[in-house]
C-alpha cells in the first residue's frame, strides 16, 4: 500500500516522544509511524511534506469552547481587545456610528478589571449611544452592560426583583446602575435580536477555520441549547454535519435547564438521538453548577471576604440544588450520557465530585467520562478525588495567571489560603488525575499554545509578572497531552489524540519544535498545518 501523504524530516511527537521522524497516512488513518524506512511507503501519488524540523504532533482539541457565539461576536461589536474603559467606549461608540441600521448595539467581550468594581454604569453607555438599545456580555459572559434605553425596553426598574439565579447592580438609591449579572441578564438579553439559522451556520463555518488556523481538530461544544439569550447552535451542527461542511470533530454538551428537574432527562435522550450525525456527537450533558468569582457567585465552602477583609454572608450561587443534583447525575450516567460541569468554587467542584460518586455508588464503573471545567479553587481534601472517582479535570490555562481580574476582583475577596487553591494543575497530575484542556472561548482566546505557555509558565504571554502559584506549573509534555489525548479522552475520541498506527490522520505541523526553545518563548510559536483525516483544512502562508 503506498501512503497518500507523507511527512518526513521529523521530529514527530509520539506516545513514547520525540522518537520517530516520518509518517505516512493512508486514507483517513495513519499508516506507519517511524524513521527513514517509512519513506519506502511513497509512491508516484504521494503527497510529501518535509517538516524540515518542525515538529508534528497529534491535533489539538478544546475540551470546552463556544465556538457559535464566538464567531457572531466577531462580527458584532467586539470589545476583547480593549484594555481599559477609555478604548472600550471608543470602540462601542465606532462600531454604533459604523452600524446606523442596527436597532440594538450587540457583541461584547468587555473585561470587568477596565471598570471600577468591575461594573459599569449605563450613563457611560448613555453618553455614546442614547437612542439605540445596548446590551454587551462581558469578556467571562456571566454580566452584562446595558444602557438606559435597553433597561426601558425590558421593562426593569428599581422595582424589579432580582432573579433567583442572577443580580440587578444597583446605584446607592436602588436604580439599576447597568449591569446584570447572571440570570439577571435574561432580562434583557431575550428582547435582543434573534440570529438568522444563516447567521449562525455562518458564525460556526468563521470560527471552525479560526480553530482549524490554531491547530485545532476536534472540540466539545460545551453549551448546546438555550442560555442567557444566547442562540441555541444544535440545529446548526446538524445541518453542518449533515453537509459536509462540519470539517471537525465535535461534542456537543447538551444544556441542562436548571430551572427544570429529572423530568427534562427524556427529552436531553430525544435531542441526543436526533443531533448526532455524522462527525456531531451529542452525548454529554453540561450542568452549570456556579457562576464566576469576579462578580461572587463561584460556589465556596465559606463565605467571602469584603475590601477589608471580612468575612461576609455570601458564599456564592448553586444553580443547580445539591441535595437533587446526585439524583439527576446518577440517571444521566445509566443512560450513557456524560456529565460536562462547570465548577469554578470549591463548593462547587465538591458537589460535582459527590455526585460522581453516588453515580458510581449506584451504577457502577462506567465509560462516561464525566469532567469539570475551569477549577478555578479546590480544596486540598478534593484533588485525589478525581483520580479516584475516574473524573477528568478539564483547565483552562490561560486564566492561572496574575493579571487585573485576578489580583484586584479576586484575590482580595478569597484571602490568602484560598488564593493558594487555585488551578492547581500540578497538584492534579501528581495525584494521578487525568487532565484536558480547553479555551472557553470567547471568554478568553482559543489559541492552544497560548493556554500551554501559561499551564507551562504561570505567566500570561509578554507579561512580566511574577509566576502565579508556580509550584503548579506542569511540564510542556503535560500540558500538550492534555490539548491532545487528555481531552480527546473527554471527548470519547479514542482513535485521535496520539501519533500512531491505526489513529484518525488527525495533525498538525507548528512551524518549530517547542522542546527546543526557552518556555518562555511557547506563545511565539505558530501553526503551519493542520490535518483532519488526512485532509489539509489549514495551511499558513509560509507552510
Amino acid at each position: 500500500m503506498h501512503a497518500d501523504l507523507l511527512f518526513t524530516g521529523g521530529p514527530v511527537l509520539t506516545p513514547e516522544g520525540r522518537t520517530a521522524t516520518a509518517v505516512a497516512v493512508a486514507g483517513d488513518r495513519i499508516l506507519a509511524v517511524g524513521g527513514e524506512e517509512v519513506r519506502e511507503l511513497a509512491g508516484p501519488r504521494t503527497e510529501v511534506v518535509d517538516l524540515a524540523g518542525r515538529l508534528l504532533l497529534p491535533g489539538f482539541q478544546d475540551a470546552h469552547v463556544h465556538p457559535v457565539p464566538a464567531g457572531l461576536e466577531l462580527t458584532q461589536c467586539d470589545l476583547t481587545g480593549a484594555k481599559s474603559a477609555e478604548e472600550t467606549l471608543a470602540a462601542v461608540r465606532a462600531y454604533a456610528a459604523a452600524h446606523p441600521e442596527r436597532e440594538w448595539i450587540t457583541g461584547g467581550g468587555w473585561s470587568m478589571e477596565a471598570f471600577e468594581g468591575g461594573t459599569p454604569t449605563k450613563e457611560l453607555l448613555d453618553a455614546i449611544v442614547p437612542d439605540r438599545p445596548v446590551y454587551l456580555p462581558n469578556r467571562d459572559h456571566h454580566g452584562a452592560w446595558v444602557n438606559s434605553r435597553a433597561l426601558e425596553l425590558a421593562g426593569v426598574t428599581r422595582e424589579t426583583p432580582d432573579p433567583a439565579d442572577g443580580r440587578i447592580e444597583r446605584d446607592a438609591s436602588g436604580e439599576p446602575s447597568g449591569t446584570l449579572q447572571e440570570g439577571a441578564m435574561r432580562l434583557v438579553g431575550r428582547l435582543t435580536p434573534t440570529a438568522t439559522p444563516a447567521d449562525l451556520l455562518a458564525a460556526l463555518l468563521h470560527a471552525q477555520q479560526h480553530l482549524h488556523s490554531l491547530g485545532i481538530t476536534a472540540w466539545q461544544d460545551a453549551l448546546v441549547g438555550n442560555f442567557l439569550g444566547m442562540p441555541d447552535p444544535s440545529q446548526t451542527y446538524r445541518a453542518a454535519a449533515l453537509d459536509g461542511s462540519l470539517t471537525a470533530r465535535v461534542v456537543g454538551a447538551l444544556w441542562w435547564d436548571r430551572g427544570r428537574g429529572a423530568e427534562q432527562i427524556s427529552e436531553l435522550v430525544e435531542r441526543r438521538d436526533e443531533l448526532s450525525h455524522g462527525r456531531f456527537r451529542a452525548g454529554s450533558v453540561k450542568l452549570m453548577l456556579d457562576g464566576v468569582a469576579e462578580n461572587g457567585t463561584a460556589a465556596l465552602l465559606d463565605p467571602y471576604l469584603d475590601k477589608c477583609g471580612g468575612a461576609t454572608a455570601n458564599r456564592g450561587t448553586a444553580f443547580i440544588d445539591a441535595a437533587h443534583l446526585p439524583k439527576y447525575v446518577t440517571e444521566l450516567d445509566a443512560l450513557g450520557f456524560q456529565c460536562h460541569f462547570h465548577a469554578l468554587g470549591d463548593r462547587a467542584v465538591r458537589d460535582a465530585l459527590d455526585a460522581i460518586e453516588a453515580a458510581r455508588t449506584a451504577n457502577g464503573p462506567s465509560d462516561t467520562r464525566p469532567h469539570l471545567a475551569h477549577l478555578q479553587v479546590v480544596h486540598p481534601d478534593d484533588v485525589p478525588r478525581f483520580a479516584r472517582l475516574g473524573a477528568s479535570a478539564n483547565i483552562q490555562p490561560l486564566w492561572a495567571a496574575h493579571e487585573p481580574q485576578m489580583d484586584e476582583l479576586t484575590i482580595p475577596f478569597l484571602g490568602a489560603e484560598r488564593a493558594g487553591w487555585q488551578y492547581p494543575f500540578g497538584a492534579l497530575l501528581r495525584s494521578g488525575a487525568r487532565v484536558a484542556a480547553g479555551s472557553d472561548w470567547p471568554v478568553s482566546s482559543p489559541d492552544p499554545l497560548e493556554g500551554i505557555h501559561v499551564a507551562v509558565n504561570r505567566v500570561t504571554p509578554g507579561g512580566d509578572a511574577p509566576a502565579f502559584l508556580p509550584a503548579e506549573r506542569i511540564g510542556l509534555a503535560e500540558a500538550l497531552t492534555a490539548y491532545t489525548s487528555g481531552s480527546a479522552y473527554v471527548n470519547h475520541l479514542d482513535d485521535t489524540g496520539e501519533v500512531r498506527s491505526g489513529a484518525l490522520a488527525d495533525l498538525v505541523v507548528l512551524d518549530r519544535d517547542p522542546f527546543d526553545g526557552p518556555p518562555e518563548a511557547i506563545a511565539d510559536i505558530e501553526v503551519d498545518l493542520t490535518y483532519v483525516g488526512g485532509r489539509r483544512v489549514y495551511a499558513a502562508h509560509s507552510a
